[in-house]
Formats: structure tokens, C-alpha cells, sequence
């Protein structure tokens, strides 16, 4: 990330502390209904090669190849990308890890037909928001479809802790400790997606915590 080095060691280190136990890991390892819901697109669009960035503990990564889809997957936890590792095989499924952050991705130009990014690329500035996208577009093939998530403004932690960078703050809990996250509105989000033709975009409240409003993005890469 942007602000400095130690912002993204102890969003590393909160992840794998996370992902070490089962009790951690339990409320992700069910794919979600709009990751599952946009398959069929992939297999209309003739998608082949796919990233799973922020791959987590794999419950996207792992539905994906089970899909028949060529599945890299990558993430800064390497606790995270051990139990990808140890679920892949025993399931016999083919997904090929890495381990790294969103700002530099370690992908040729052009290369995938699909990137997948949940609950990830948030965990920053905006700028570093930014950046990701740049890197997610420059993975892409024009034409490739992008679906993301990005926390909105009208999240019930909007405004809560540390102001670190404008709509960027720091939650001070032990578990979240050094951890940012930024915050979008519908125009800020627009700008930022320059690049792609927006094909949709809706304010959902997500998994686990009582008014996390996140955005959902489908986004196609312009040529």
C-alpha cells in the first residue's frame, strides 16, 4: 500500500492470524451467490483464463476451477494460500498460487479473460484503490470482465477511527490494528473505473457485519 510498508505487513499479519484457525476461516468458504450467479456470462463470453485476487482461503478460487476455468489465484497470506493449497488437492482441482499484493501483480499484460477481486482492493487509500484498478485493467484482455467489491460511504463504519488519507480510516481493534480501509461514493467509484465500460453497479449489504454496505461491480475493459 501506499502509506508505508508496515500498513500492508499487519494487513498480511491480521489475514493469517484469521485464516490459521478453522473458527477464522468458517464464515469463508462458501462461494458468493453473485460470484456464482455470473458463471454462466463466463461460459457465454468463452472466458478461459481467470485471477482470483485476495483468493482468501479459496472458496472462489476453488468454485471457479471446479468450473472448468484456467484459475490463478493470489494473496498476501500465506496461511491463506496453504489451506487453498491443501482444499485444491484433496479436491483434485487445478489452481495455481501465488503469493503477493494487488499494487504490482506478478501477470503479463492482457492475459485473463476474468479478474475477480472480493472484499480486497478496499484495503488502502483511494489512490492505492486506484492503482489496483490500473493493474486489474492492465491484466485484462479489452473486452474482460472485472467483478469487485469496494466498500461504500454508506458503510456504519464511514467516519469511524484514525482519518488517515481522505475517506481512508483506521479501526484500532487488536484484530484490525494498522489496517486501512477506504470508502467510496457512486461518483468517486465512476472516476476511478475510467478505463472500463460500467455494466453494473448496486449498493449490497454484505456478509457477516450488521450495515456493511459494499458496492458490487461488473466492469468491462475497454480496448
Amino acid at each position: 500500500m501506499a502509506i508505508d510498508g508496515a500498513v500492508s505487513q499487519t494487513a498480511v499479519e491480521a489475514w493469517d492470524k484469521r485464516w490459521a484457525t478453522s473458527e477464522g476461516r468458517a464464515d469463508w468458504l462458501d462461494p458468493h451467490p453473485a460470484v456464482v450467479a455470473i458463471l454462466p456470462e463466463l461460459h457465454a463470453r468463452g472466458a478461459r483464463r481467470v485471477l482470483d485476487l485476495g483468493c482468501g482461503v479459496g472458496r472462489h478460487a476453488l468454485l471457479l476451477a471446479e468450473h472448468g476455468f484456467d484459475v490463478e489465484a493470489i494473496d498476501g497470506s500465506l496461511a491463506g494460500l496453504a489451506v487453498v493449497r491443501e482444499t485444491a488437492a484433496a479436491r483434485g482441482l487445478p489452481v495455481r498460487l501465488h503469493q503477493g499484493l494487488a499494487d504490482a501483480l506478478p501477470f503479463p499484460d492482457a492475459g485473463f479473460d476474468f479478474v475477480l477481486s472480493w472484499n480486497v482492493i478496499h484495503h488502502g487509500t483511494l489512490g492505492d484503490l486506484g492503482r489496483r484498478l490500473g493493474e486489474i485493467w492492465r491484466v485484462l484482455r479489452p473486452a474482460g470482465l472485472l467483478q469487485a467489491t469496494v466498500l461504500s460511504t454508506r458503510d456504519a463504519n464511514y467516519g469511524m477511527g484514525r482519518v488517515i488519507a481522505p475517506d481512508t480510516f483506521v479501526l484500532d481493534q487488536v484484530e484490525r490494528k494498522g489496517h486501512p480501509h477506504c470508502y467510496c461514493d457512486a461518483a468517486t467509484l465512476v472516476g476511478l473505473l475510467a478505463g472500463f465500460d460500467l455494466l453494473t453497479l448496486s449498493q449490497q449489504l454484505q456478509e457477516r457485519r450488521p450495515g456493511s454496505h459494499h458496492w458490487h461491480i461488473i466492469a468491462e475493459r475497454r480496448g
